[in-house]
């Protein structure tokens, strides 16, 4: 059952985290296989990473044809349906808000089923959660997301703490990886519309 839903969570986060991925290529206007190309390295970047750290090797997404064709399906989606994408300025902040939700808690999840502790689990899980959107920005030359956005691996982390939170009081995987999904996609669509943040470090420059 929880290899199930695990693969079912990670082959949801790479399908929105490729949206994300393609809406920043199109941005960019770069050509079709640009726009597969970064598709499929922010939809899997955090999922390989995992597997690796994991040991679960090779990596569910150079395994398996599905990661493959997800990916691709979303940047062609996205590729020819550029006006209607591109006509709501935030598409890749939502995307992005979503496919962090679907790994965070996928990431924990797995790392329990590979045996890791409980912390562990929870920082691989934000880990998996915040690794497809960096380097999504950092092939657009942009500072990643991760570093410069409000609530961004805070959120990841508190969703993969809630599974394994549940994990280690019993609880259902599916109840807690709902939980933990939905909080996550929370804090962040909190941290978009109303700018919630942590505190930012103070520079000589700003007293000044």
């Amino acid at each position: 059952m929880t290899h199930i839903l695990v693969t079912l969570l990670d082959l949801g986060g790479t399908f929105v985290f490729a949206i994300s991925g393609a809406v920043a290529a199109v941005k960019y206007r770069l050509d079709v296989f640009g726009v597969l190309v970064l598709a499929f390295a922010a939809g899997n970047a955090g999922g390989i990473t995992r597997d690796v750290l994991i040991g679960a090797t090779p990596p569910a997404a150079i395994s398996h044809l599905s990661y493959l064709g997800v990916s691709t399906l979303a940047g062609l989606l996205v590729f020819f349906w550029d006006p209607v994408v591109m006509r709501h300025r935030h598409a890749v902040l939502w995307f992005d808000a979503v496919g962090l939700a679907f790994f965070a808690v996928a990431g924990a999840e797995k790392a329990l089923l590979f045996g890791l502790n409980p912390l562990m689990a929870a920082l691989l899980g934000m880990l998996t959660g915040i690794g497809g959107g960096m380097v999504r920005d950092v092939l657009v030359m942009q500072v990643p997301a991760v570093l410069r956005s409000d609530l961004y691996a805070l959120a990841a982390l508190v969703g993969a703490a809630i599974v394994v939170g549940g994990h280690v009081l019993g609880i259902h995987p599916v109840a807690s990886t709902i939980v933990g999904g939905v909080a996550c996609l929370l804090l962040r669509y909190m941290a978009i519309r109303h700018g919630w943040h942590l505190p930012h470090a103070q520079s000589s420059a700003d007293q000044t």
